[in-house]
Order: C-alpha cells, then structure tokens, then sequence
C-alpha cells in the first residue's frame, strides 16, 4: 500500500489538510460579510493595499472581497477533488490526481504571492509571514511534483496468443476478402 504514494501525493494530502478548512472558513466569511470578512487577518492585505493604492468605493471592494473569496473556494475546490482521487489507487498510481494537485498550487500560489506582495507594500508584516509561509508550501510541493520521478508501472501479462484477425469496421467482414 505504501508503494503507491508518492511524496507528492502525501505532501499534497496535508496541504489539502490545511487549505480545504483554513481558506473556506475565510471565504465563506468573506461571503457573509464582504468588508468585516476582507478585513480580517489573512486578507487584510488585499483590502489596505485596496483603500491605499487604488481608492475603490465600497461596492468595488465588495466585488474585490468576492473575487477573492472565489479564487480561495476554487483553490479548495480542486483540493477536494485531488483528496477525491487519491483515495482511488488506481487513480494514484498512474498519475491522474496530479492535475487537480497541480491546479490547487498554481491559483493557491498565485493568490498567495499577490497577498505578499500587497502586505509587503503596505507594511503589513504579520500577515505577510503569513502569505510567505502558505507560498512557500505550495512552492515546495510543487518542487517535489516537478523533480519526483514517476512510479515504475507493471508491465502488461504477455501471452503467446496470436491477435485476433481484424474483421473491418464495426465488426463486418468484407465479403469480397
């Protein structure tokens, strides 16, 4: 059973163990109250970067807040469906969760490196650590799905069987063969 996981896979599962439940809570904060909900800690960047820099009006900082509440739940929509697939090992083992985990970590990224960057402009420290660390988690994981090698496949069971003599389209011979 262990020799279907690959690192990436486990270091995929516990990033999904802390994005899934982190960021919905945020998002669906968010979707309750927009400003309360943008205002918190892990998105106060985002909305002093918003009233400092682009001096939006309350309706433009609510679709901001949505935006970004719908980036996150995106984030952990494709989590969940990686968590989905592994747990199928014949998904694991030839590779078809990597999309969704690869999916996750590019938004999940992206998200996170506009956060720091907001926090890093307007001096907001703690919630940049905060966007650094949560970076660096998917840039690790996506590092390792990157320089991973593949998992060895089994070969197909050989017979000595001649193959079957194609018959034509759909299964008709040709009368005049």
């Amino acid at each position: 059973m262990y020799q279907t996981w690959r690192i990436s896979n486990f270091n995929g599962v516990l990033l999904a163990c802390y994005f899934i439940p982190t960021w919905t809570i945020f998002a669906f904060r968010i979707m309750i109250s927009p400003i309360q909900g943008l205002y918190e800690r892990p998105n106060i960047s985002l909305a002093l970067f918003m009233s400092d820099h682009l001096n939006l009006t309350t309706m433009s900082t609510v679709r901001y807040a949505w935006l970004l509440a719908l980036g996150k739940l995106t984030v952990v929509a494709f989590f969940a469906v990686f968590l989905l697939f592994t747990t199928r090992a014949s998904i694991r083992k030839t590779g078809g969760c990597d999309e969704a985990l690869a999916m996750a970590l590019g938004i999940g990224s992206a998200i996170s490196f506009a956060s720091m960057v907001m926090a890093s402009q307007v001096g907001e420290f703690a919630a940049m650590r905060l966007h650094v660390t949560e970076l660096l988690l998917l840039l690790g994981t996506a590092v390792v799905m990157a320089i991973e090698p593949p998992l060895p496949r089994d070969k197909p069971a050989t017979t000595s069987e001649q193959p079957a003599r194609d018959s034509g389209l759909y299964g008709l011979s040709n009368p005049s063969s």
